[in-house]
């Protein structure tokens, strides 16, 4: 007798041949369950690992493109005030974490979610009102911290995240909130433009995690996809559609 047969097991009666059922198919289920998980932990498919950053290659540095006239400053951007000949308030100044700068006389500044235009009126009002009489304010944006890298997959807040420094695959996997519960944390690619061309190669997060092999850097622009059964079908395809060249001829994700 197997475990589909509907008979009831050995010992038990006849009026709980249902009861007996269930157990089965409950017992099946967990069997079943077992074997996916199994299969689901294993690495697989075409990438190669690498178990360094230094053998997948830094990205391409990324062109400076000219910011939208309606651009808003961001936490972490550095901006270059100016007022007209005053220079003790003329310099360089990085917005902080909770979106202020902090300036002479006048002391912390909202900035965050303003244009330069907005700001430069705010910050004529304010040392217009009590230091200085009819000043001249211009801003601009020295470096701007909207550079990002895209998770997707199967972890459990996917989306693209503020790269501000240096950040590795383990610290970027964290800002997503951890893998979900159906990922194959074996089976982690990252996707990445070196010499004009996209590339890609994939990491065992769980022998990174175990310290056997190096934790890779991640930089701005990377797109990172944590295998799972819950990657959808259409992103199979788009990202085995990927250009992938010099590592490999071709993948299946």
């Amino acid at each position: 007798m197997s475990i589909f047969d509907d008979a009831p097991l050995a010992g038990t009666p006849r009026c709980n041949a249902s009861a007996a059922g269930a157990l089965r198919r409950l017992v099946l289920a967990s069997v079943l369950a077992t074997c996916l998980a199994g299969c689901a932990g294993t690495r697989g498919g075409n990438l190669p690992y690498h178990p360094s950053e230094e053998a997948f290659g830094e990205p391409d540095s990324q062109a400076l493109a000219a910011l939208e006239s309606n651009y808003r400053i961001s936490p972490l951007d550095k901006l270059k005030i100016n007022v007209f000949q005053v220079a003790d308030l003329s310099g360089d100044y990085e917005v902080d974490l909770t979106g202020n700068i902090a300036m002479p006389l006048v002391g912390n500044v909202r900035a965050v979610d303003l244009t330069t235009d907005q700001l430069d009126a705010k910050l004529t009002q304010v040392l217009g009102e009590k230091y200085l009489q009819s000043p001249d304010v211009s801003v601009g944006v020295v470096s701007s911290s909207t550079r990002v890298v895209t998770v997707d997959g199967a972890v459990r807040d996917p989306g693209m995240y503020p790269v501000n420094g240096r950040i590795t695959l383990i610290q970027v996997i964290a800002r997503a909130k951890g893998t979900a519960d159906d990922a194959n944390p074996r089976r982690v690619a990252i996707f990445r433009q070196i010499d004009g061309q996209r590339m890609a190669a994939a990491f065992d997060l769980t022998d990174i995690r175990r310290g056997k092999v190096e934790d890779p850097r991640v930089y701005s622009g990377d797109i990172v996809v944590v295998d799972g059964s819950s990657v959808r079908a259409a992103q199979r395809e788009l990202l085995t559609a990927l250009p992938v060249v010099g590592f490999f001829n071709s993948f299946a994700f």
